[in-house]
């Protein structure tokens, strides 16, 4: 048996037996003596380790490669911790391979990403890669957040059913629970996604167009959720073609068109002059362009 139909039948079977508490209130500290650190509140009142955030993100001469094709051109940028970044391009020009490369889901060509690790990293696909017609409901999907954390061979626990609770809640699905995440709207099952990244609980936070095709009531909600993982000193990375979106929400802004055009304040880098340094270099671009390698003959 796989450890996804394991953890679906621990959960059918933890309900079956009556094990359900109540949601408590969003901002309050779970209790759960799981973890063995030291944690604070954060904003599901889910709780964070002490310990939990790392040192700089380190993007050293980085070229990659989509099907083929060059997507990123000797990149190297230093990315602070705690900073909410936006990952901005035109479409098809690097920013979703780059934060693939940061997942470690794409090979590097050239170059490499210092700082990173894959247990601390939450990273949110775009919805085109989820297959939502597989039979979960939207529990069972969020409770995957805390794969790393617990043992699916064993019952849930009380206190991580209720950390499961509580970040449904805090995303605003509460009364969702057992539905199937097929009937769900874009905007709902964007909620429930954030809600599993809620759960992973990891310094580094990676989302991929994570507002594309739902409606504004959502993006707000979502955007304070993201606004409080910045306020508790995670790394939000985020990809997104939203000029508008980023200049008044994100600080930090990554500028690329397959190569670096700028990074810094997001003020000084959204400029009419930048932005058309990119719409010329994007226009300009060959596809069917082999890689540049620093150093090749």
């Amino acid at each position: 048996m796989n450890h996804l139909s394991t953890s679906l039948q621990v959960i059918k079977h933890e309900e079956a037996q009556g094990n359900v508490t109540s949601p408590s209130a969003v901002l309050e500290c779970l209790q759960s003596d799981e973890f063995g650190a030291w944690f604070k509140h954060d904003y599901v009142g889910i709780r964070h380790r002490g310990d939990l955030f790392i040192m700089s993100i380190q993007l050293k001469n980085l070229t990659l490669s989509y099907e083929r094709h060059p997507a990123v051109h000797h990149l190297t940028a230093t990315i602070a911790q705690g900073e909410w970044l936006a990952i901005v391009d035109p479409n098809g020009a690097g920013k979703s391979t780059l934060l693939n490369a940061m997942a470690g889901l794409t090979n590097i060509h050239e170059g490499s990403i210092e700082g990173l690790c894959p247990n601390t990293v939450a990273y949110l696909p775009q919805q085109t890669q989820l297959d939502n017609s597989f039979p979960l409901t939207v529990f069972e999907l969020v409770v995957m957040g805390l794969w790393a954390k617990i043992d699916f061979s064993k019952s849930l626990s009380r206190s991580s059913h209720k950390q499961c609770v509580d970040a449904i809640e805090v995303v605003g699905l509460q009364g969702f629970e057992h539905r199937m995440i097929n009937t769900l709207s874009g905007g709902q099952l964007q909620r429930c996604l954030f809600a599993r990244v809620l759960l992973q609980d990891q310094p580094v936070i990676l989302l991929d167009e994570p507002f594309n095709a739902i409606d504004l009531k959502t993006l707000t909600d979502l955007t304070q959720v993201i606004k409080q993982w910045h306020q508790n000193n995670r790394t939000v990375i985020m990809v997104t073609h939203d000029l508008d979106y980023v200049k008044q929400h994100c600080p930090q802004t990554l500028l690329l068109s397959r190569e670096c055009i700028g990074h810094g304040t997001t003020k000084d880098i959204l400029t009419r002059e930048n932005l058309k340094k990119v719409r010329q270099l994007s226009e300009a671009f060959d596809e069917g362009a082999h890689l540049c390698m620093q150093g090749a003959a």
